[in-house]
């Protein structure tokens, strides 16, 4: 095709490696990977008395919500009990209810309310920090007395200041970005699961 470059190793290969560099960025953030530990105990503790965790977020941040989600309630490496934990992307009823009668600013603030009790973990996944529902739903969060946790990426957006701890991935392409956060939630749900189990069978 006149005017196409079509992709060749070469590309594929700068593709993962400029995947690999932004995970290695991570570690080289000052306090990030503390950061992280924090998060794993804070979540840990929180099921550990009886709370639950909800995640939420748009397009492929949805995707990423109902995958860690999924992790907790399933299994991630253990055999072990169902952890406590809702995508509030996954209900097609009440987001397009929400979206429809209310407004679709509010779809993951409601189920916010609804769900959300003090000491539970808001998980709020944002490549660019500054979605208008995912904030909205953090500012119930913080109402009601959740423990808030942001995924996100470039400057953190408006979200950094929303919540309680905010992993901002060094990356401003949104590709790269969601590609650390599937790792990080990956690292979370790891954790939270070798400290809830002793059946560490793989």
């Amino acid at each position: 095709m006149a005017g196409f470059a079509q992709p060749d190793s070469t590309w594929v290969r700068a593709r993962v490696a400029s995947s690999r560099d932004v995970k290695q960025r991570i570690l080289e953030v000052p306090g990030l990977v503390e950061q992280i530990l924090t998060i794993g105990v804070r979540i840990t503790r929180a099921i550990l008395a009886g709370r639950k965790v909800l995640f939420f977020g748009n397009g492929g941040s949805a995707a990423d919500a109902q995958h860690l989600a999924a992790e907790l309630v399933g299994r991630f490496y253990a055999n072990r009990r169902p952890l406590p934990a809702l995508a509030l992307t996954a209900d097609t009823s009440v987001v397009t209810a929400v979206s429809n009668d209310l407004d679709f600013a509010e779809v993951f603030a409601r189920q916010v309310e609804a769900h959300g009790h003090p000491g539970d973990v808001a998980v709020a996944i944002s490549t660019s920090g500054n979605s208008p529902n995912v904030l909205r739903a953090l500012e119930v969060a913080r109402a009601r007395g959740l423990f808030t946790v942001g995924l996100t990426g470039r400057d953190g957006g408006k979200l950094r200041d929303l919540v309680d701890e905010c992993i901002c991935v060094p990356s401003t392409e949104t590709p790269r970005i969601q590609e650390a956060h599937i790792m990080l939630g990956h690292i979370l749900c790891e954790m939270v699961e070798q400290t809830l189990t002793t059946d560490q069978s793989r």
